[in-house]
């Protein structure tokens, strides 16, 4: 097996796993033993460092051919180019107000709030959204380096958000389970418009950006610059 592939899938594994032992099952031992910001000190530093692991792996192993109209039809790169806009809207969306990340103030008056935004889409956006970004390179790009990461970007958000909502249970009791009653871990995709018309302008607008860019960062054209010249 090509060896810089077996390096990646190692990076891949040793992100996800760390995530999720860190997130779960040694979360409480560690918070213990180093405080809260000391957890989120080791937390972010042995994050950042397989994920840089995983980065310079990915470079290193050659890209995996690229379907073209021809081979998978013009509608799979129709459809993988509407996902990362998606995508994009449900991840700008979950950096205001979002009960998941990390705040000690989080829980207050959970309970009591109403989903608004990309919340009535689905309650984990922001772990969607990575999730439609992996399915939507899986989608053109099934083989080789483009699969490895696919799946543990997949993995990581879409298994993580389940894990997520065990963890908040245990951690904002009846407020999280009060959210949980009035927001949805599927998302309700009829919600979307929702999400209001500021957002999805800056999103296409970050959208158009980051896919001209994919071009000049990777040879490969991506989103309408594939049709534009």
């Amino acid at each position: 097996m090509n060896p810089a592939l077996v390096s990646l899938a190692a990076a891949a594994i040793a992100f996800v796993g760390t995530h999720f032992a860190m997130s779960h099952p040694l979360r409480a031992p560690m918070v213990g033993t180093l405080g809260e910001a000391g957890f989120m000190g080791v937390y972010s530093l042995v994050s950042f460092a397989t994920f840089a692991w995983m980065a310079m792996a990915f470079r290193a192993a050659s890209p995996s051919p690229v379907a073209i109209e021809g081979t998978y039809g013009l509608a799979v790169w129709v459809l993988a180019s509407v996902l990362t806009l998606v995508a994009l809207v449900l991840f700008l969306g979950s950096l205001r107000g979002n009960p998941a990340l990390p705040d000690p103030r989080a829980a207050e008056g959970l309970d009591h709030r109403e989903p608004a935004g990309v919340f009535r889409v689905t309650r984990h956006p922001m772990m969607w959204g990575f999730g439609l970004w992996a399915i939507a390179h899986l989608l053109v790009a099934p083989a080789g380096r483009t699969l490895i990461i696919g799946l543990a970007i997949l993995i990581l958000a879409l298994l993580g958000a389940h894990l997520q909502d065990r963890k908040k249970e245990a951690l904002m009791g009846a407020g999280w389970q009060a959210w949980e009653a009035k927001t949805s871990y599927w998302p309700r995709w009829s919600k979307l418009a929702g999400a209001g018309p500021v957002l999805w302008i800056a999103a296409l607008a970050i959208w158009l950006g980051v896919t001209w860019a994919h071009d000049w960062l990777s040879a490969i054209p991506a989103g309408v610059w594939r049709w534009v010249g």
